[in-house]
């Protein structure tokens, strides 16, 4: 028992002695990576420890564009990293979001959130129509795993007290002036955080040579809009709203170049209700011929303008001895206060003061 244990014990050492051995002939080849600085990056295999650090390196060129925007869309700017592996020789999507404060928001940009985590290849940027950056939707961005850039555009003044307010145009300008800054070669796509979206039109659109078009479902009585193809070729629209658009296709049925919209510098979307869609098309100098029809010749639905249901502010949570030193001390920060109604409850809290004074 004592022998076995001995050479038991030998092994062990000659094996110690020779894994030293080894270090000290190879030390060079068998060191690791050094680790980056921020770690919370690190949420792809060490394989893509390469596509980390080409995105680090992107990621610092893209900083170098701080003011890309119209100062008259007041738009700010933040980058985060990180998201799917990056694949060589494999075309950048530049998935552009318009959103604005509200109950839904955060639950809808987690839904696209966890959609486009299933992407390779892809820069979100998320356009905030909003006074002040919302707090939970810059948590949320900083906290995802996606290659994100957060905007922050505001709608022009002269439009806010129309009755059918342009919604989302400013934020769309925003994100195509940081395209067109810090873009090159890609494609560009609308992203609403009201829809829902197959993976695969996403994989069908980024090889896009011009602009590229697709159905779009639970759009009008029609239920569907869609280019009319035929033998390949786009040869009308099936729209539920025709009017006198050229164009006349959702948001989210069409993708363009990028190399082919940085052609077009004096391309723009017009804040025009309804004929968003139709005015940025034709600024692109267009015709039908041009477009390439996506989705199997646009036979099958892998967009829906799904929209959720609209939201009332949530009742405040009381404070009371059940209440407070719990959890709902942090659950009531989530929840969504109207601004309207938070104005005016400070108001009147100001008014009280003077009536007491």
């Amino acid at each position: 028992m004592i022998r076995f244990k001995s050479r038991v014990l030998g092994v062990m050492v000659l094996s110690v002695a020779a894994t030293t051995l080894l270090l000290l002939l190879f030390g060079s080849t068998l060191r690791l990576p050094p680790a980056p600085a921020n770690i919370s990056f690190l949420r792809v295999p060490l394989r893509a420890l390469n596509d980390f650090q080409q995105r680090q390196q992107r990621q610092q060129q893209q900083q170098q564009h701080p003011t890309a925007f119209s100062s008259s869309a007041n738009a700010q700017e933040s980058c985060t990293s990180g998201g799917a592996q990056w694949v060589e020789g494999l075309p950048t999507l530049y998935i552009i979001t318009p959103t604005y404060p509200r109950a839904e928001q955060i639950p809808e940009i987690t839904r696209t959130a966890q959609t486009l985590l299933n992407v390779a290849n892809l820069v979100w940027l998320v356009s905030e129509d909003a006074p002040a950056p919302t707090p939970a939707l810059t948590s949320y961005l900083n906290e995802s795993s996606l290659n994100t850039v957060y905007l922050r555009a505001q709608m022009p003044a002269k439009y806010m007290k129309a009755k059918n307010k342009p919604r989302g145009v400013a934020n769309r300008l925003a994100g195509l002036n940081w395209v067109r800054a810090n873009a090159k070669e890609g494609v560009l796509y609308f992203a609403d955080d009201d829809n829902t979206y197959d993976l695969r039109i996403f994989e069908q659109m980024r090889w896009t040579k011009k602009v590229s078009m697709f159905p779009v479902g639970l759009v009008t009585k029609l239920g569907v809009s869609t280019p009319i193809v035929r033998l390949g070729k786009v040869v009308g629209f099936y729209d539920g709203w025709i009017a006198n658009r050229k164009f006349p296709v959702d948001m989210a049925g069409f993708a363009v170049s990028v190399p082919f919209l940085l052609t077009r510098p004096n391309a723009t979307m017009p804040f025009t209700v309804g004929y968003e869609e139709d005015g940025f098309i034709k600024s692109l100098g267009i015709t039908s011929a041009d477009i390439e029809p996506l989705a199997f010749n646009c036979t099958k639905i892998w967009v829906w303008h799904t929209q959720t249901k609209k939201n009332t502010a949530a009742v405040p949570i009381a404070q009371n001895n059940i209440t407070m030193g719990t959890n709902l001390d942090v659950i009531k920060g989530l929840l969504w206060k109207d601004p309207k109604d938070t104005a005016t409850t400070t108001t009147k809290k100001k008014e009280t003061k003077k009536k007491k004074s």
